[in-house]
């Protein structure tokens, strides 16, 4: 018996000593990632960048209004089109199917989506809109986008809704509420900031994603507005910067991708606020 004992507090001392380890060295990378884009993305950064277009290769000047732009409509379009889905998706499975052979299905899938590389989404979405229509364009590129992210909102919304207590729904039901109001006004609230954690994640998910729009929006490097032709995003333009041979290009890949990892880690920090709120309530 003492020796089960002894093996015991071995394994779990072993397993501390790993995992701290492991969160070492996460958050030394994670500060290397954040520190290297500092360093780099500050000397970049100008006003410019937020009210020029960007300038033609080989002069001076700064500009990414047009990819600030394109990134926003890109991403809000793909909130648009997956959110709904996401949600509904998440609320069938845990309202309706629970846990039916189709529900379970359906959940298996999902998971073998969540880990989908994204340069395929970005072929599939080629091949259902971009291929159809003849070009590249900033809608073919929000539903690429729109895909990796349901799959997140679907998991979450699953996962936050079956926590919710049954005597609510029994509560509700008893008084006559038919299931369409218990989900909307009861479930939904109660499980509201979890869902809403869900959706910042899948958005923190797609921000930096530059595979999918390189089959889907490709690129433009002056200002559009159309969501039928090529757009101009900041992933794109940190890819294609950064491997130019100008300067002041290089220095706007920095800027941008800095930008951009700041961006992604506020929505994270929010979306943990908000999913702690969430617990503590």
């Amino acid at each position: 018996m003492k020796s089960v004992v002894a093996r015991r507090h071995a394994v779990d001392i072993v397993s501390k000593v790993l995992m701290g380890v492991a969160t070492v060295i996460g958050i030394f990378f994670l500060l290397w990632i954040i520190w290297t884009t500092l360093k780099f993305g500050i000397s970049g950064m100008h006003w410019d960048l937020f009210t020029k277009d960007t300038p033609p290769p080989g002069t001076d000047g700064f500009g990414l209004r047009n990819a600030f732009v394109g990134s926003l409509m890109l991403l809000g379009l793909s909130l648009l089109i997956g959110v709904p889905i996401g949600l509904m998706a998440g609320t069938w499975l845990a309202e309706y199917g629970f846990h039916s052979r189709t529900a379970n299905a359906v959940r298996f899938i999902n998971d073998i989506m969540l880990s989908a590389p994204s340069i395929e989404i970005g072929l599939f979405a080629y091949a259902i809109v971009v291929a159809p229509m003849g070009h590249f364009s900033a809608l073919a590129g929000s539903v690429a986008l729109a895909v990796l992210m349901i799959p997140i909102i679907v998991r979450t919304t699953d996962e936050m809704l079956s926590l919710v207590g049954s005597d609510m729904r029994e509560a509700a039901i008893a008084l006559g509420a038919p299931n369409s109001v218990v989900i909307t006004k009861i479930t939904w609230k109660a499980a509201r900031a979890g869902i809403l954690t869900g959706i910042l994640i899948g958005l923190a998910r797609i921000s930096g994603e530059t595979a999918p729009l390189l089959f889907t929006a490709l690129n433009n490097q002056f200002f559009s507005g159309n969501f039928l032709r090529p757009i101009a995003n900041l992933p794109v333009v940190i890819f294609q910067f950064a491997l130019s041979p100008y300067a002041n290009w290089q220095q706007m890949a920095w800027a941008a991708a800095f930008i951009t990892v700041l961006f992604v880690l506020v929505i994270s920090l929010f979306a943990r606020v908000v999913l702690g709120t969430q617990v503590t309530k």
